[in-house]
């Protein structure tokens, strides 16, 4: 309550409103939670690479760490880094929600059993990524002579937020048996495509990827031509993410969406330009450039896709030598799943469609002049030619086949 607030509450007179007309943002249990670990929160658009993050002990886990809340994805889920320190452990944890892990850098090995399940462990290396089962306990382990840095992903906002109980989270024995039931093969890399049950698009359901860096990608083509994508699904999870990538000098459609994205960069440098949808589809031609957010990354980078209340345009731009290739976590808001509509209701992959044809993404021939001009400029720098041919601007050409282009 602010401090000048009356703490006795009165009627309003005739023609007046009740209340004090405006208010900030109150403080959530999981943002109270964050305070009392007395590690940092870093909170903005993006950063350039979490190994930039600085990182303070951290007593719960045993390491040294640092939160981040990303801009548009409050209360929606959470994530933070972690340091297993060379020739250490962390502290055992065990949780009522779910937690993706992408090692960042270093090695090491993750023990983990319930209750139900005897203890099994499995190795990991930079680039993996794999998931904690909904409430097992499990340990992070460095046999190595060098620190490992750990990207997390967490559910942890929607639960605490929730319940608001800390015991209930991390003291409650409830065993997922129908997640877990330690299988001596639950963690071995699945290497299989499937259609995924909502959208048709490629997924994997493995519980563990060795390398998400260089792993196979089958060619998608709806962000860009010759764009590649699969979406794993581990651990009987809500929390959804996938893994993209643009071809060396080709660029995204600019799309808009809900927040709770945040871009991960795997691989190559690149930057993403990202504003609110009421400045039209031509912010720099129409004079409000300077209300554009533009984010730079590199290899472990992040950017808040859609920041803020959402409904953002957001444009990613690859400027290195190799492909860029990124993963967007959701969390729990997968956003398709996420759009109006009744149950079993038949609807539009908004994102992938043009405006014209009713979807949410800018067609090459339609978008702000100025971004194909920068993108030439951001290569030229780099040593780097652009693919982006002078068919895909066209507008027969431009709308949702424009993958087809090579």
């Amino acid at each position: 309550m602010p401090h000048d607030a009356p703490s006795h509450w009165h009627e309003p007179k005739s023609g007046e409103n009740a209340g004090l007309g405006k208010f900030g943002r109150p403080q959530m249990p999981y943002d109270r939670f964050m305070e009392a670990e007395g590690i940092p929160c870093y909170r903005d658009i993006g950063v350039r690479t979490v190994l930039d993050l600085p990182l303070q002990p951290w007593k719960r886990l045993g390491g040294r760490g640092s939160y981040i809340q990303l801009f548009g994805t409050e209360g929606l889920w959470g994530s933070y880094v972690v340091e297993v320190p060379p020739g250490g452990a962390l502290n055992v944890e065990k949780h009522m929600y779910e937690k993706v892990v992408f090692v960042v850098d270093g090695r090491g090995s993750t023990e983990i059993w319930t209750n139900a399940a005897k203890k099994q462990t499995f190795e990991w290396q930079r680039g993996s990524c794999f998931s904690i089962p909904l409430n097992a306990s499990h340990r992070f382990v460095n046999a190595t002579n060098a620190p490992a840095l750990l990207y997390c992903g967490t559910t942890a906002p929607n639960v605490m937020n929730l319940f608001d109980h800390v015991s209930f989270i991390f003291d409650n024995d409830f065993s997922f048996s129908n997640r877990y039931a330690g299988a001596d093969d639950f963690f071995k890399s699945v290497e299989d495509v499937e259609p995924d049950p909502v959208r048709g698009l490629a997924m994997r359901r493995t519980n563990f990827i060795p390398d998400l860096v260089n792993c196979d990608l089958p060619l998608d083509n709806r962000r860009s031509p010759g764009y590649r994508r699969v979406e794993p699904h581990m651990a009987g999870n809500r929390f959804y993410f996938w893994i993209g990538q643009h071809e060396t000098g080709r660029y995204s459609k600019a799309h808009k969406h809900m927040s709770a994205a945040v871009l991960l960069c795997l691989k190559g440098k690149g930057y993403t330009y990202t504003w609110p949808a009421e400045l039209g589809t031509t912010p720099w031609k129409d004079g409000f450039g300077d209300r554009v957010k533009q984010q730079n990354y590199e290899y472990g980078g992040l950017v808040s896709a859609a920041p803020m209340s959402g409904d953002w345009f957001h444009q990613h731009f690859g400027i290195s030598k190799d492909p860029l290739r990124v993963s967007a976590w959701h969390g729990p808001n997968n956003q398709r799943a996420r759009k109006a509509g009744v149950p079993g209701e038949s609807l539009m992959d908004y994102g992938a469609i043009d405006l014209k044809k009713g979807g949410s993404a800018i067609p090459y021939c339609d978008e702000d002049p100025y971004l194909r001009e920068e993108f030439a400029r951001r290569l030229s720098e780099e040593g780097v030619s652009s693919r982006m041919k002078e068919e895909f601007y066209k507008d027969e050409a431009a709308g949702d086949a424009v993958g087809n282009i090579m």
